[in-house]
C-alpha cells in the first residue's frame, strides 16, 4: 500500500506486519467490545453547522496548555508493550512528539523505563502512573521526578484488569509463552519476527529496578493487579508527593471531575480506557459537554478518535486537547517513528481542513456553535 491518505490506511499496514495476537493486543477491546465500538460510533452522531462568509484564509491550529504552545491539540497517550510493537517503541513515540511540538505521556507499562526515555528524547515529556503497589508507585514518583517529566498522570480506571478475550484467546502475556501455533504465526510475519531477534523480549523495564528483596512488591509484580483500595485519600497523598502538575485520567462523571479540581488536581483526562476495562461504558465524549460545565480547568478527552474532524468537534464540546492512542501506534507498529510522523501530519492535515470547511479561523474561536443543534437551525 503506496498512497496512505488515513489513519485506517496505516492500520492495515500495522495487521498485515503483526502477528495476529500482537495486531489483537493493539487493537482488542473488553468483552464484546461493544464499548470500543461505541468509542468510535458518538463521533459520527454530531454533526457541525459550518459558517459562511467567514474569511479562512489564514487558519491556525495551534493553541496551549497549562501556559505551554503546542502545535496542535494533540497529546501522545500512555499505552503499553509498546516495544512490542517496534523497536524501542517508546522512544520512536516520545521523539515524533518532540519532532511535532506535543507533550508525550509514557506509561507505566512501558518497554523504555523512565530515565531511558528522558535521557533518549526530548520535549514535554509526562508520566503516567498505574498504581500496583503503594511503595513501587511512590518509588516512580521520585524516579520521573528526578528524570525531568513535567507532568503527572494518574489513571484511576483499573481497579482490576480488564477481561480482553482477544488476549485470552491467543494466550498473550509478557513474557511471550511460544506454542507451535505463535511460532507459526511469526514465521508468516518475518519482519516482525527479525526485529524481535536483533533487538531482543521487550520487558516491563520500568518494574526492573523493584527491589527484589521486597517479596510484597514482587508478589504485586507478579501478579500484575492493581490496587483496587486506592481511593481519595490516596490521591491526596499523590498530590502530596508531586510537586508539579497533577492530571486524574479515566474519569466519566463530572462529580468526579469537580471533587479532583477542588482538591487541587490541575487537569482531568476523561478516558474509558480505549474500551480496554469495562465493556459498554459511557464514552468520554458523552460525558464531556456535562464535565466542561462542571469546572473551569483543562479536560483532555481520549479513545476512539481517529479523525481531525473527531478533535475539532472534541475541542468545540469543550475540550482542551485530546490523547492520540489507537491511532499513533498503527503508525509506530507499520513504519516506527517514520509512521507517527505521518499519523500526526494527516490529523495535522485534517484538522486544519476542517476549520476552514466550518468556516473557523483558529481552535481559539471554537465552540458549541460549530455544532449542529436547534439553536443551529435558526
Amino acid at each position: 500500500m503506496t498512497n496512505l491518505v488515513n489513519v485506517d490506511d496505516y492500520r492495515e499496514l500495522a495487521r498485515a506486519r503483526l502477528p495476529k495476537m500482537v495486531f489483537d493486543y493493539l487493537e482488542g477491546g473488553a468483552e464484546t467490545e461493544s464499548g470500543l465500538r461505541h468509542n468510535r460510533d458518538v463521533f459520527g452522531r454530531v454533526r457541525f453547522a459550518p459558517k459562511r462568509l467567514v474569511d479562512v484564509s489564514r487558519r491556525s491550529i495551534e493553541t496551549s496548555l497549562f501556559g505551554r504552545p503546542m502545535r496542535a491539540p494533540l497529546l501522545i497517550a500512555p499505552t503499553g508493550l509498546n516495544g512490542v510493537l517496534w523497536p524501542q517503541g517508546d522512544i520512536e513515540l516520545a521523539k515524533a512528539a518532540e519532532r511535532f511540538g506535543i507533550p508525550f505521556i509514557l506509561s507505566t507499562a512501558s518497554n523504555s523505563s523512565i530515565e531511558q526515555v528522558a535521557e533518549k528524547a526530548g520535549g514535554d515529556l509526562w508520566f503516567q502512573l498505574y498504581i500496583v503497589h503503594r511503595r513501587l508507585a511512590e518509588a516512580m514518583v521520585k524516579r520521573a521526578l528526578d528524570a525531568g517529566y513535567s507532568t503527572l498522570v494518574l489513571t484511576v480506571d483499573v481497579g482490576v484488569n480488564g477481561k480482553r478475550e482477544r488476549d485470552m484467546k491467543n494466550n498473550f502475556g509478557v513474557p511471550v509463552r511460544y506454542t507451535p501455533r505463535t511460532l507459526l504465526d511469526g514465521a508468516l510475519h518475518p519482519r516482525w519476527s527479525l526485529d524481535l531477534l536483533r533487538h531482543g523480549v521487550p520487558q516491563l523495564a520500568n518494574f526492573a529496578s523493584a527491589d527484589a528483596n521486597d517479596t510484597e512488591v514482587q508478589a504485586a509484580l507478579m501478579s500484575r493487579q492493581m490496587d483496587a483500595s486506592f481511593a481519595w485519600d490516596d490521591l491526596a497523598r499523590i498530590r502530596d508527593l508531586w510537586p508539579h502538575r497533577l492530571l486524574v485520567k479515566g474519569l466519566s462523571r463530572p462529580s468526579d471531575a469537580k471533587r479532583c479540581i477542588d482538591m487541587g488536581i490541575d487537569g482531568v483526562i476523561l478516558s474509558n480506557h480505549g474500551g480496554r476495562q469495562l465493556d459498554g461504558a459511557v464514552a468520554p465524549f458523552e460525558s464531556l459537554p456535562a464535565t466542561r460545565n462542571a469546572i473551569d480547568a483543562p479536560i483532555l478527552i481520549d479513545s476512539g478518535i481517529r479523525r481531525g474532524a473527531d478533535v475539532v468537534k472534541a475541542v468545540a464540546s469543550g475540550a482542551t486537547a485530546v490523547l492520540l492512542g489507537r491511532a499513533t501506534l498503527y503508525g509506530l507498529a507499520s513504519r516506527g517513528g517514520a509512521g507517527v510522523d505521518a499519523v500526526l501530519d494527516l490529523f495535522r492535515d485534517e484538522i486544519d481542513r476542517t476549520l476552514a470547511q466550518i468556516g473557523c479561523a483558529s481552535m481559539a474561536e471554537l465552540d458549541s456553535s460549530y455544532l449542529w443543534n436547534e439553536a443551529a437551525s435558526q
